[in-house]
C-alpha cells in the first residue's frame, strides 16, 4: 500500500479480523478449521495490538491532548487480551467457551469501530502527514516480528 498512513494500515487490519470472524462463524460446526481460524485469529490480533501499541500508541501517549485515546485504547487490548488468556482454560468450543467468545467478539468489535470512529480522526488532527506515513513503516516493520512472537507464545 503505497503512502499509506498508520490509519491505512490499522483499518487493513481490522478488515481481515472481520473477515476471520466471520469465516469462525461459517465454521461454527467445523471442529478443525475453527481451531485453525481461531489460532490465526489470536495470533493476528495479539500481533496487531503490540504493533499498534509500539507504533500509534507510544506517539500518542508522548501527547497530552491524545494520552486518554491511547490509554483506554491500551486498557482495552488488555481486556481482549483477558478474554484471549480465559479462552485458552476452557473447552475449545464448548458451551462456556462460545460465550466467552461471544463476549470477546463484542467487545473487539466495538474496539475496533471506536478506534476507526472517534479515536483516528482525532489523532489524524494532531499527526502530520509525515507523521502518520513514518508511523505506517514502522508498524509494517514490527508487525512480522510480532507475529512470529505470538506464534512462538501458541
Amino acid at each position: 500500500m503505497a503512502n499509506a498512513t498508520i490509519f491505512d494500515r490499522l483499518k487493513e487490519d481490522h478488515d481481515a479480523h472481520r473477515q476471520l470472524f466471520d469465516k469462525m462463524a461459517d465454521a461454527k460446526d467445523e471442529h478443525d478449521r475453527l481451531q485453525k481460524l481461531f489460532a490465526q485469529f489470536k495470533v493476528e490480533v495479539t500481533a496487531h495490538a503490540a504493533a499498534e501499541e509500539e507504533t500509534l500508541y507510544a506517539t500518542m501517549l508522548a501527547r497530552p491532548d491524545l494520552r486518554e485515546d491511547a490509554q483506554h485504547s491500551v486498557s482495552e487490548h488488555k481486556e481482549i487480551d483477558d478474554y484471549l488468556e480465559e479462552l485458552d482454560g476452557l473447552e475449545f468450543n464448548g458451551d462456556a467457551w462460545r460465550e466467552t467468545f461471544d463476549k470477546l467478539k463484542k467487545r473487539y468489535l466495538h474496539h475496533i469501530e471506536e478506534e476507526e470512529d472517534e479515536m483516528f480522526p482525532d489523532a489524524a488532527k494532531e499527526l502530520t502527514a509525515e507523521e502518520e506515513a513514518k508511523l505506517a513503516e514502522v508498524f509494517a516493520r514490527r508487525k512480522p516480528a510480532e507475529i512470529k512472537r505470538a506464534e512462538s507464545a501458541e
